[in-house]
């Protein structure tokens, strides 16, 4: 069965778009932090003219539901709620954690990923993911806004080699001090919109899809206790 999906994401400083064009993959990447509302829409126009589609062929729309910067989870949303309203296309809400994990494993093979993004306030977004021999990779507990501490005191029940991806490693890197875990880099500081793929292609074989005024974000911190920092999103 022919399947375009297109894939876009503006969760954390980097913009990315990505097609999925029965097996072709157009992507675009750009570390362009507050410029999310510049580049994303021309960034989705290069794509749909790289692959020669346009948006009334395509079958679904993947967004980045985050977790991620309360800024650019929403400038992501609203431009692929957008598209998909135009196009009369459902929508995919893709984990921003879990598309770090696939990342990790295009870019190293690596099937047990720790993914934390830097979450401002002394915080990390969290998600420990272990892809099955059915490529479908599998939470480990939950998605959690945590503390460096906590973080340790998780990785105390945890043992073996985990790939490490997302900024909150740079941010944090004594989280897995005095654990037995082994570490070694993802290579995946940030996601990618190619990475959305492979989940949302899964998502669409189970019609695990949305209708747009379905969409929501995933936030993870409570909106309400946001406080913003200077000079950060």
């Amino acid at each position: 069965m022919s399947t375009r999906i297109l894939a876009l994401d503006a969760s954390t400083e980097a913009c990315s778009v990505a097609i999925w064009d029965n097996g072709q993959k157009h992507a675009l990447y750009e570390l362009c932090p507050r410029e999310h509302t510049q580049r994303l829409l021309p960034m989705v126009q290069q794509v749909l003219n790289d692959s020669g589609l346009k948006l009334s062929q395509l079958d679904a729309l993947a967004f980045g539901r985050g977790p991620g910067s309360f800024t650019g989870v929403r400038i992501g949303i609203g431009v692929a709620q957008g598209l998909a309203l135009g196009a009369d296309l459902p929508m995919i809400g893709i984990s921003t954690l879990n598309t770090l994990a696939e990342g990790a494993f295009r870019m190293t093979g690596s099937s047990k990923v720790l993914a934390a993004i830097d979450a401002r306030m002394g915080e990390v977004y969290w998600g420990q993911y272990q892809r099955n021999a059915g490529g479908v990779w599998q939470l480990i507990g939950d998605e959690q806004v945590l503390l460096p501490e906590q973080v340790n005191n998780q990785l105390k029940l945890v043992q073996g080699e985990w790939a490490c991806v997302g900024t909150g490693w740079h941010t944090y890197p004594d989280m897995a001090a005095n654990t037995d875990v082994t570490l070694c880099d993802g290579n995946m500081p940030l996601p990618q919109a190619e990475d959305m793929l492979p989940l949302a292609l899964e998502c669409w074989k189970n019609n695990q899809v949305q209708a747009v005024e379905e969409t929501q974000p995933v936030y993870l911190r409570n909106e309400v206790t946001w406080k913003k920092l200077p000079g950060r999103e």
